[in-house]
């Protein structure tokens, strides 16, 4: 059994896929596994992971026609050996320390999960220099370094959400059941698996030392994507399913979990087309209104300025359109409208169009050391 599988999920991503690999089979921690699912990439990215598996044995690939960012995780979760499991996404990269450092923690603490501080960066196409941001988990330092109750302590939601900054231990996320949601595309399908792993978790560490390096200039990402509307309707959906399996958990969890969707919507605001805005702001004030008339709104675990805002929304989604979008000449309808028709045809849109919920990733960061 390898102490650490590595698992890198893979989709058109030659441009920096290279810079991936390289960081991860140089790690200095050498007993791991290296699971690769190739998910149906059309570039030379299978050919890239092919070439690295003939001089690694501890590498394998899944080869498979494209499913997805939720089923290729899930297929690496079940073809993984190791006591943990880290993951990679394949445009960005890991210092070589990283799991050896990260596995000798949660061993030496029993955990069921151990998470890091980051960096963000963006690399000048022409000299090669990177931009870094530090991002902190937690804005609180005596959050860190010390074993916590995840299922307990539901504000440690709001720490900054991702799935790869940290490991986890396999047999956790196997009796737990914990796997990421299915739908197609890379539709944020981390949101899930993060809820997940703080409601069944038990034992819990957060470390204040930056590891994994996350890229933002990438334009192929979904953090870029214009036109995924409500993919994160479709993903706070399933969470929400998860946590009404429990009545206990869903008490415990329902306040932040509205909370952490908010600032899901309002990052998405942010993001989509602009001729979409208008309808989603609407969509965004019906669920908010339905929420606090079902009592599952709790001011107390919301930032006052987030507060403030969703109240804006849920009160005046029109006079919000008109004053933060309209007016600042964000919204082009008419001359957006052909797009928009174009895109509404969609399987994408019409899938998520059907789903109630709507929500967003806000991850907020931090800078600083």
């Amino acid at each position: 059994m390898a102490k650490v599988s590595i698992i890198i999920p893979t989709y058109n991503v030659e441009e920096y896929l290279v810079e991936c690999m390289e960081s991860v089979v140089r790690q200095t921690l050498k007993d791991v596994e290296i699971i690769c699912i190739n998910d149906g990439s059309t570039d030379d990215s299978l050919e890239i992971l092919q070439s690295y598996a003939q001089k690694d044995e501890r590498i394998v690939i899944v080869d498979k026609e494209n499913g997805g960012y939720g089923m290729a995780m899930n297929i690496g979760i079940e073809r993984a050996t190791g006591e943990y499991i880290g993951i990679v996404e394949p445009d960005d990269f890991v210092p070589l320390s990283m799991y050896e450092d990260l596995y000798e923690i949660a061993s030496k603490n029993q955990l069921d999960f151990v998470k890091a501080d980051f960096y963000r960066f963006v690399r000048e196409a022409e000299t090669g220099n990177m931009e870094l941001t530090y991002f902190h988990l937690s804005q609180k330092p005596e959050d860190y370094n010390t074993v916590f109750d995840p299922s307990q302590t539901p504000e440690a939601v709001r720490y900054i959400m991702n799935t790869w900054s940290g490991i986890y231990r396999r047999e956790f996320l196997l009796e737990n059941q914990i796997r990421h949601h299915e739908t197609p595309g890379a539709s944020f399908q981390d949101n899930g698996f993060y809820f997940q792993t703080f409601i069944y978790g038990k034992r819990a560490m957060i470390v204040d030392r930056p590891y994994y390096m996350n890229r933002r200039d990438n334009p192929n990402s979904s953090v870029h994507n214009r036109e995924k509307v409500y993919c994160m309707n479709q993903e706070y959906d399933y969470i929400r399913e998860i946590l009404l399996q429990d009545k206990e958990i869903w008490n415990r969890f329902k306040y932040v979990y509205w909370m952490k969707k908010a600032s899901n919507y309002l990052a998405t605001v942010r993001r989509i087309g602009d001729e979409y805005k208008r309808e989603y702001l609407l969509r965004f004030s019906e669920e908010f209104r339905r929420a606090k008339e079902c009592n599952e709104l709790r001011r107390s675990v919301f930032t006052e300025p987030m507060w403030q805002e969703v109240q804006y929304i849920m009160n005046d989604p029109e006079g919000y359109w008109h004053r933060r979008c309209d007016q600042a000449g964000i919204l082009q309808l008419e001359k957006d409208s052909r797009e928009l028709k174009k895109v509404k045809e969609s399987t994408t849109y019409r899938v998520g169009r059907m789903v109630m919920y709507l929500p967003i990733k806000i991850k907020k960061m931090l800078k600083g050391k």
